[in-house]
């Protein structure tokens, strides 16, 4: 059935159209036409260009002959957003010692919808057949941080951001049933920590621990992943978490002095 649900007035469609054109950008396309960004976008000839140098004369976008692309100062919206993360500036000390004491890659990631968005990345090993970095995002059902994120959550919530994941095998270790996910994320919350092996990539496997504020809440999770071949994951299990904790325990503690 075709969705009639329309805007409301506090819509500002020249605004949105506006970041989709932002967001046509990435890894595969950091040059593109004015008629590439019009496909992408799904936007008239005359949209497009009317963006792109409005764009333009910000700042956001370079133009080369024929070729647009975002400039450096598109990085400002990602910091105004870090900067204003309490997370930002607490964590990074303690995920050096992490990573310093475990010999692998350690990073912060925030919930966003289904996915997880990594906010601090240190990496010692690519663990991944794609570049994990600042901003990088991943299905959260089928993560440790994203299951440490989920569990925190209330049931009604997580049960919604579950009906509306794209699960799917990713290998032949993903666990694709909801109800053995419900399961698991159970486990998660009594146990304090998620542990994911091969589930989103052959190789991959990680575990991760909460990081509360204030009030109890769970705002993002820190992980270590490594490749499976290096330690079983119970041997992963077993010399990785009590450093997390210990990190994680410090970042809590300096949440709760704010």
């Amino acid at each position: 059935m075709e969705d009639t649900k329309q805007p409301g007035d506090t819509y500002v469609q020249s605004f949105a159209r506006g970041l989709s054109v932002i967001r046509a950008f990435g890894p595969q396309r950091p040059h593109m036409t004015l008629s590439e960004v019009a496909t992408q976008t799904g936007l008239t000839r005359a949209g497009a260009r009317r963006i792109l140098l409005t764009l333009a004369q910000l700042g956001y976008v370079a133009i080369d002959g024929r070729q647009f692309s975002l400039t450096p100062r598109i990085l400002e919206l990602g910091y105004s957003y870090l900067s204003a993360m309490p997370l930002w500036d607490l964590a990074q000390p303690y995920m050096e010692e992490v990573a310093e004491a475990t010999r692998e890659s350690c990073s912060v990631s925030v919930l966003d919808g289904t996915d997880i968005v990594y906010i601090l990345r240190l990496s010692r090993h690519k663990v991944m057949s794609i570049n994990l970095a600042v901003g990088s995002r991943l299905p959260a059902w089928a993560t440790s941080m994203g299951r440490v994120l989920l569990a925190g959550l209330p049931d009604t919530e997580r049960d919604r951001l579950l009906a509306a994941s794209d699960i799917r095998a990713h290998t032949p270790h993903s666990i694709t049933n909801i109800e053995k996910l419900k399961q698991r994320l159970a486990q998660v919350r009594a146990d304090g920590y998620a542990c994911v092996v091969q589930e989103l990539e052959l190789g991959l496997q990680s575990v991760a621990v909460p990081i509360v504020d204030r009030s109890g809440r769970v705002i993002g999770a820190m992980n270590v992943s490594g490749h499976a071949s290096r330690y079983p994951s119970d041997e992963m299990v077993e010399a990785f978490l009590p450093p997390l904790r210990h990190a994680a325990e410090q970042i809590n503690q300096a949440l709760r002095q704010r």
